[in-house]
């Protein structure tokens, strides 16, 4: 994690407008009022895996406020987790309220008003993701935003202690194992956010967002075999074949499609994985499912534009 503001390096008078602006620039436009400017304290810290952003910041005690305006300006489509590290944190936003404290994770959408409270000592990492990505996990997030997310539950506990360790890896890692832990960070939030749908009788959202997510984690657990199918990926998540493709039809895709994309992902990440190179191209195909190489070889390149060869010719002469 680099860090990219600190008001000890800024005259008292001018940390509180300093900060405002770098955090308006880095996280979020906003509002703010200080508790006090005058000893107005505050350190920011930013870092990346992959297409994540990492936010990792402390600040004296202040009010904020997304309104209409700034969700307005926004430029980018994503979602923040939230997960608190220390002091003590209000959000609302959409009608709901949660009070944040250490190891609590909860879910923010920037393109909707919010206002916050934040307590003294408050130290808190935002995990800026991609929309789709997290919705391709669970659906739509409108009401999983600002949903309590305690350690107490097994679920929420261990996406809460992996995410903590993310900076301590930000930046360090080579470009497969980042890929990989995204893709791991993004599973653990969807299946916390999953959690906090669970009811004795689930609203339909939700009871859709948790079989869709069951028929993701059924194939990307089997990615390796080439014998997966659509029953069985059906029978694993506990579905119909037909019930399960409607879902994955609101999302542009079917389980056949979801599984071949899935596999060609994994074989584009080996490929231009530089402690991958002693592995032949056909070894890395048949590892994820191909058993047919001509059949690899022309859905390779009809997903990317090159044949799996020419892809780790070009990305060796990078």
């Amino acid at each position: 994690m680099n860090r990219l503001f600190s008001t000890a390096e800024v005259h008292p008078r001018d940390r509180f407008d300093y900060w405002h602006s770098v955090a308006c620039k880095n996280l979020v436009a906003h509002d703010s009022t200080p508790e006090s400017r005058h000893t107005f304290q505050a350190e920011m810290h930013f870092g990346a895996l992959a297409d994540l952003s990492l936010v990792l910041f402390e600040n004296s005690p202040m009010s904020i406020s997304h309104s209409q305006r700034h969700c307005a300006r926004m430029r980018s489509d994503e979602v923040f987790v939230c997960r608190m590290i220390s002091g003590r944190l209000m959000l609302e936003q959409a009608g709901r309220e949660v009070v944040m404290e250490p190891g609590d994770l909860t879910l923010l959408d920037p393109l909707l008003p919010y206002d916050g409270k934040f307590s003294a000592g408050v130290k808190l990492l935002v995990l800026k993701a991609p929309r789709y990505a997290l919705e391709a996990r669970v659906g739509k997030t409108t009401d999983m935003i600002t949903r309590s997310m305690k350690p107490v539950e097994p679920e929420h506990r261990l996406a809460s202690e992996f995410l903590a360790m993310l900076p301590d890896y930000a930046g360090r890692l080579g470009i497969a194992a980042t890929e990989i832990i995204k893709e791991q960070a993004l599973d653990l939030v969807a299946v916390s956010l999953a959690k906090t749908h669970e009811s004795p009788r689930p609203y339909l959202s939700s009871a859709k967002a948790s079989a869709l997510l069951n028929v993701r984690a059924a194939i990307e657990s089997r990615l390796s075999d080439p014998r997966l199918d659509a029953e069985t990926v059906a029978a694993a998540a506990g579905v119909s074949v037909r019930y399960a493709n409607t879902l994955l039809a609101q999302e542009g895709t079917s389980i056949v499609r979801l599984i071949q994309s899935r596999r060609l992902e994994r074989c584009l990440r080996a490929l231009k994985d530089p402690l991958q190179t002693h592995r032949t191209v056909s070894e890395i195909a048949s590892a994820w499912g191909f058993s047919d190489m001509t059949h690899f070889g022309r859905r390779f390149k009809a997903a990317y534009g090159v044949l799996p060869s020419e892809f780790r010719r070009l990305k060796t002469q990078d």
